[in-house]
């Protein structure tokens, strides 16, 4: 097992891989630079000559280096971290490095998605190949100049050294470089050898983020482009009657209005690894005007008609559906192990308890808006999205065009945790182009984006143990969900393989309201609920919380079910950490009072302790101890900013957020009736722990959401005697204890 090393940042201090699929070189992705130590950079590189290496690379004359980085930018640093790994193995100065966002592209790279927490994980090995092999062709070329073999020179820097002290800069052979045979085996860096990777390194955008240069998805403007505000139902389920635009067309600035028929549904298709898409006609009105404003002031003057076409849902339907569906008999199992039956049949007390989680909306800070442009040409789109090869799919169907006729540009996204997987901004935009004959942005309002999204599903789950002679016999957990339910993979987290008779059902409910991921899917809510009633069943089995996870996993090492995704060792090294870092339970002053949890999600390992006050008898966070294990650790300062977003995230929604349904309408549409954590109720410490680690790096953007909600609570539990089963805490600070069966 990984040894830990403490690593302690004060809180002062998701992506995706490219590669070239055949033929050709491998570099893959963004961005880096060499250069020659003594070249300045340049105030306008697009003054210099640069050389196409491939479709990812460019280099300068003066060794200068420019790297397309195709993946989408939401935030979670792939425009930083992915360059980084290239960086390294073609040993530039990271000083150097120039980072451009790549276009689609699907000819040349692969995956060019953002969700998951899989982008450093999947291009750790091809990203390095990329950089260590663009350095052993620069090398080659350098060593047949010079007459000599390619072992004895060296390159650092950007620089290509020979034994003789002989010198050429990347620049100097790059032309020749590029059309050389591509070698099949290159040797990749041992970690002890890292310069770039580990070290911190600021955001790559920093600069024209806190300038307020033009990088989102609003920034981006074309001559003649006219603004567009689409009336989408008021409420799921309905569908447009008639309307009376008559008011609307006489407002300043208003162009034209008009109606588009497509509404499109998304969903994740694993076997293809790929975002498809169903599409139903549901009619909306389209306001066009010449700025974002007058398009927004005149979609509200229109007078529309809806139609049910269902029975309305609400908030008090949802609910008794779900725990209707928790009674029934309608599930499909997920997994069983043993016999959970014989196992409850036979127990001497079983403990039972209902946890519940409402809908929430992904309230990205940049509201869904989208560029295009139709033209009998081609299809010109360009604005935040996850998913563009997704996207450009759904655009060449929807207007009968060759998917090779459709162009897409990514921006740099204001938030996305799952929101801008889903297309359907980006499919009105094109389709409004189409209709106008004109370019076109479509922008969303907050109202638009809060009432009409895509929700993270209301999810209930009962879990049940079985207790005989003391002993944990039997776990029986149980899911009722709106619309999907968790992932093939999550029954096989913890504590599956650390019981013998255990067992996952699932049960969903058809709703018209459109569900989706949300950062960490599933997990999000499904860690608070399994990691509450652990910290419950240690107290019932009298059995120290800790130890009792460390005993399960115990049980697990050395299993040979190929099932189980999560390691018990890793498991077992976050949490020995987290306590060792948080001095879980030690008497503190001021009352204090602590909350574990542990979770294993997106690949990644971590534990954390929750510190709270109580104050007007309500919890205060005041400090998380968050121990990590993700393997190799490429940019320290990234990792930070992901890690304590997700924590602070974590607390956020589990504290204080929910939507709610009333006749199928969503009951806020702004935050100043939907609560997100305020800068005051967030914890004034988080202290971050790695486990140092040479396997290669996993997840971060979302694994430290899921297991903070549950840290909380148990908490919670610890300074009142009461224990919290319903989210948001905050709401149901007062629910009575449920009777343990």
């Amino acid at each position: 097992m990984a040894t830990s090393k403490q690593i302690t940042f004060s809180r002062r201090s998701f992506l995706r891989t490219s590669t070239l699929a055949s033929g050709g070189m491998l570099i893959g992705f963004n961005l880096f630079n060499a250069c020659k130590p003594d070249v300045a950079l340049p105030v306008d590189i697009s003054q210099l000559n640069f050389n196409d290496f491939n479709a990812f690379i460019r280099i300068s004359d003066e060794g200068k280096v420019t790297i397309f980085s195709p993946n989408p930018e939401i935030g979670q640093g792939v425009k930083t971290s992915m360059p980084m790994l290239i960086a390294e193995e073609l040993d530039v100065a990271w000083g150097d490095v120039y980072v451009v966002q790549g276009k689609l592209d699907t000819k040349n790279y692969t995956r060019q998605i953002a969700g998951g927490s899989q982008s450093i994980r999947h291009g750790w090995e091809p990203l390095r190949q990329t950089g260590a092999t663009a350095k052993q062709m620069l090398i080659n070329t350098a060593a047949a100049r010079w007459g000599v073999s390619p072992s004895e020179c060296t390159a650092k820097k950007g620089i290509i050294t020979n034994a003789n002290g002989e010198t050429l800069g990347y620049g100097d052979v790059v032309k020749e470089a590029a059309v050389l045979e591509v070698p099949e085996d290159v040797s990749l860096k041992d970690p002890k050898d890292f310069n770039i990777i580990g070290k911190n390194t600021a955001n790559v955008d920093l600069n024209k983020i806190t300038t307020g240069k033009p990088l989102f998805g609003l920034d981006y403007k074309e001559e003649g482009m006219v603004y567009a505000s689409v009336l989408r139902a008021p409420a799921f389920g309905q569908k447009l009657e008639s309307f009376d635009a008559t008011a609307t067309k006489a407002m300043p600035g208003v162009l034209d209005v008009i109606t588009i028929g497509e509404k499109v549904r998304a969903y994740f298709d694993k076997k293809e690894s790929n975002w498809t898409v169903q599409l139903n006609s549901n009619d909306k009105v389209v306001v066009i005007a010449k700025t974002t404003w007058e398009a927004i002031k005149g979609k509200n003057a229109i007078k529309a008609v809806w139609k049910d076409e269902s029975t309305p849902e609400s908030t008090e339907s949802h609910d008794k559906i779900l725990l209707d569906l928790l009674e029934g008999d309608t599930f499909k199992t997920m997994r069983s192990d043993g016999n959970v039956k014989k196992a409850f049949a036979e127990a001497d007390k079983v403990l039972e308890r209902t946890f519940e989680s409402p809908f929430l909306p992904h309230n990205c800070m940049e509201p869904m808006n989208f560029f295009a442009n139709v033209t009998p040409e081609r299809v010109h789109l360009v604005g935040p999205i996850q998913t563009p090869a997704a996207a450009a799919k759904v655009v060449a169907s929807l207007l009968d065009r060759n998917i090779e006729d459709v162009h897409v540009e990514m921006t740099r996204m204001g938030g996305g945790f799952g929101r801008r997987l889903y297309g359907d901004f980006a499919f009105e935009a094109a389709e409004i182009s189409n209709a106008i004959q004109k370019p076109v942005k479509m922008v969303s309002s907050r109202e638009d984006d809060m009432t009409t999204g895509v929700y993270r599903p209301a999810i209930k789950y009962k879990i049940a143990a079985a207790i005989k002679s003391g002993k944990l016999t039997g776990y029986h957990l149980k899911e009722a969900a709106i619309n999907g339910n968790m992932y093939g993979l999550i029954p096989n987290f913890f504590p599956a393989g650390a019981i013998e008779n255990y067992q996952v059902d699932v049960a969903n409910y058809k709703s018209n309201i459109t569900t989706g991921a949300w950062r960490a899917p599933y997990t999000n809510f499904l860690a608070s609920a399994e990691q509450s009633f652990f910290d419950e069943l240690a107290e019932v089995l009298q059995v120290d919380r800790v130890q009792l996870h460390l005993n399960l996993l115990e049980k697990v090492k050395g299993t040979t079910d190929e099932r189980i995704q999560y390691s018990p060792e890793r498991l077992q090294g976050v949490i020995k950490l987290a306590v060792d870092k948080s001095n879980w339970g030690k008497t503190k002053a001021g009352g204090v009072y602590q909350g574990f949890s542990v979770y294993y999600c997106h690949n990644t390992h971590v534990a954390e302790v929750a510190d709270i006050i109580m104050t007007n008898g309500l919890p205060i966070v005041k400090k998380v101890t968050c121990a990590v294990d993700c393997g190799i650790v490429v940019n320290p300062l990234g990792a930070l900013n992901q890690i304590k977003g997700g924590i602070i995230d974590g607390i956020g929604h589990a504290m204080y957020s929910e939507l709610t349904f009333k006749n199928g309408v969503p009951q806020s549409n702004n935050f100043n009736t939907y609560q997100l954590i305020r800068m005051g109720q967030t914890p004034t410490d988080i202290d971050v722990h790695f486990v140092e680690s040479n396997m290669a790096p996993t997840g971060l953007g979302e694994p430290t959401l899921p297991p903070i909600g549950a840290a909380v609570a148990n908490a919670v539990y610890a300074a009142t005697g009461k224990r919290l089963y319903k989210q948001p805490y905050m709401s149901n600070m007062n629910v009575e204890e449920q009777i343990v069966g």
